[in-house]
């Protein structure tokens, strides 16, 4: 047996501790924590936004423009793909960022606070408010023409930003708050989603279609069947997102089938699994042999790969692909889409004509307005009609102050942005002025907003 590192110690509770590792340890664990919260994703999209208006606005705006028009292609043989930059972004990561969107709805309406039919009523009420009176408002300013396909634009509510704003309230946010804005964000999402698969797609290729419905229907026939594994669900998802790109359907909705198709049940139930893990630790501690190293030990390890495979399998299937992928969406392909997207040409000679183009109106107003008159006329609705009532600790005003939030609309306004101006450059960037001016504003104004209303009572103004 080889003698153990003179750079580690073994205390007496049988732990091996390098001289840095404590060290370390104390400045990882509060990263982590932090990565995890909504705080730091929303700081990050800020950050990636102010980059994406410095590049378009400076020195390297043309670099930045010509980069994200570069096409790249992948293919073998004679199949090939090809599309721009800034397609691969909003076609390809963008679909892991709905995959994600689809894990969430599926959870929420399982076990979630959307899976209770009486706390659902006030998010769900809120939610369709805060999707109508945007919208009619855009139609106010925009009634036909092609200005008119940008009415699912200030539907839209970007859960990073306003979740990282309400966090950064702290104790001044009830929890149960926190907790109604995510379910109205939630349900926001799929009222996006399905907008964007009736309203926003283009001519129908119905081969392509039949082939996804037929790799739909090989999903679902896995989730029937049983299996766990995570490769066939990718394998599959990956053909089902081809084939939705061909047929004239966003091909990001791919990503949101593939997650409802995720098995939502553990193998073991926590009984089974208390049960077995017992069982695993009496045969591991009948293997092992004081003064072996477990690498040495084929039977230490194979009990060691048993434990790790039913801690796997007393989480459902959903629970892990939505932690796996909650980091590289938050902190990766929100900020990639943000720093493609978010860079708007500033010309401060045309900013009294941008201000009052009906595009940036419609788009500014529906998101602040809009959702605020929407999500607190329907709470208040629902309130006084008495089918539903207010989250624990929470006072009306904070509600509303949370619709302000709401009215943050960024990545997935201008996702669809992209799809209703897609062949009108200008409305593009009318569209993408407004919902950052408003995105800012209502941000500002919510946070204010929630940070008075979150006072004590006993503070209050009477």
């Amino acid at each position: 047996m080889s003698a153990p590192d003179p750079n580690t110690s073994q205390d007496k509770a049988g732990i091996y501790r390098a001289p840095w590792e404590t060290a370390v340890g104390k400045v990882l664990s509060p990263f982590e924590e932090f990565l995890h919260r909504q705080t730091a994703s929303g700081l990050l999209l800020m950050a990636m936004a102010v980059l994406a208006l410095i590049l378009a606005n400076g020195p390297l705006a043309t670099f930045y423009t010509d980069t994200l028009s570069t096409y790249i292609k992948i293919g073998v043989g004679d199949w090939v793909l090809k599309m721009s930059l800034a397609h691969w972004i909003n076609d390809g990561m963008m679909a892991i960022f709905f995959f994600v969107v689809g894990l969430e709805l599926k959870r929420e309406f399982l076990v979630g606070e959307l899976a209770n039919p009486r706390n659902a009523v006030l998010p769900v009420a809120a939610a369709i408010g805060g999707m109508v009176v945007p919208a009619l408002i855009y139609f106010a300013f925009n009634p036909s023409g092609d200005a008119a396909l940008g009415w699912g634009i200030p539907m839209a509510t970007d859960i990073a930003f306003a979740i990282g704003a309400m966090a950064l309230l702290g104790t001044r946010a009830p929890k149960a708050l926190v907790t109604f804005l995510v379910a109205l964000a939630i349900v926001d999402d799929l009222g996006a989603v399905l907008v964007i698969a009736v309203f926003y797609t283009d001519s129908i290729s119905m081969m392509p279609l039949a082939a996804a419905a037929g790799l739909t229907a090989l999903l679902v026939g896995l989730n029937r069947g049983g299996i766990r594994n995570p490769i066939p669900y990718f394998l599959l998802a990956v053909l089902l997102w081809y084939a939705m790109l061909q047929s004239g359907v966003h091909a990001t909705l791919a990503g949101v089938i593939g997650a409802m198709t995720v098995p939502a049940i553990p193998k073991y139930n926590p009984e089974r699994f208390s049960a077995h893990v017992r069982t695993l630790m009496d045969r591991f501690d009948a293997s092992h042999r004081p003064g072996q190293s477990i690498m040495t030990n084929v039977e230490l390890r194979t009990q060691v790969q048993a434990l790790e495979n039913s801690v796997i399998s007393v989480e459902t299937p959903l629970q892990r692909q939505e932690h796996i992928w909650h980091l590289p969406v938050a902190f990766l392909i929100i900020p990639v889409f943000a720093l493609a997207n978010a860079g708007i040409p500033v010309d401060v000679s045309a900013l009294a004509a941008t201000v009052t183009n009906p595009v940036v109106l419609g788009v500014s107003l529906g998101l602040v307005l809009g959702k605020f008159i929407g999500i607190t006329g329907a709470s208040w609705l629902v309130l006084r009609l008495g089918v539903a009532e207010l989250p624990k600790d929470t006072r009306f005003s904070q509600i509303a102050g949370a619709s302000l939030l709401a009215g943050i609309g960024f990545t997935m306004s201008i996702f669809v942005a992209q799809l209703g101006f897609k062949n009108q450059p200008e409305m593009l960037l009318m569209a993408k002025t407004g919902i950052l001016a408003a995105s800012l504003f209502a941000g500002i104004c919510g946070f204010i907003w929630l940070y008075i209303a979150g006072r004590p009572a006993s503070l209050q103004p009477q």
